[in-house]
């Protein structure tokens, strides 16, 4: 009990000073009920709609991809504080560790995480999943297929 007195007389002066606040506030504050109290104020612009808008999805993926890469930039300072103590070894472990978030950020970008656009134009700016050949299908290409048979039809794929 002897070790524990500064603790609590820590928390009793933190009490004090909240009640205090609180009380202060109540005492000195205004107190009025006008019909313009209770109407929201946005730096003196006049509000219209409603204030529960619906964000899409990739606002909250944008903004988690945000802190998930700042997050990253922390780490990236401590190594450099740290850099003469790391040594070489160090410095290929960050070297892999940016790969690493590189590659994460093209996979991203690539899948379109981070497109706000339309989803047409998305569509028509991503590479084709089969790139056709432009050269046509020679006899050595198609050999060793068979046509379809009666037996064949239903399953699905070529025998080949």
């Amino acid at each position: 009990m002897g070790t524990l007195w500064p603790l609590i007389v820590y928390f009793a002066l933190v009490l004090v000073v909240v009640a205090g606040m609180i009380g202060l506030s109540y005492v000195l504050g205004e107190r009025h009920r006008e019909h313009a109290t209770d109407e929201p104020y946005e730096s003196g612009i006049a509000s219209t709609g409603s204030a529960r808008m619906r964000f899409s999805v990739k606002f909250y993926l944008v903004a988690v991809f945000f802190v998930i890469f700042d997050l990253e930039a922390v780490f990236i300072f401590a190594w450099s504080v740290a850099l003469r103590e790391v040594g070489w070894t160090g410095y290929v472990e960050v070297l892999i560790f940016i790969a690493v978030l590189v590659a994460t950020l093209v996979y991203l970008w690539r899948e379109g995480a981070l497109d706000w656009g339309p989803a047409r134009i998305r569509r028509l700016s991503r590479p084709p999943l089969v790139v056709a050949s432009a050269a046509p299908a020679t006899p050595a290409a198609v050999r060793g297929l068979r046509p379809a048979t009666a037996e064949t039809r239903g399953r699905g794929k070529e025998v080949a």
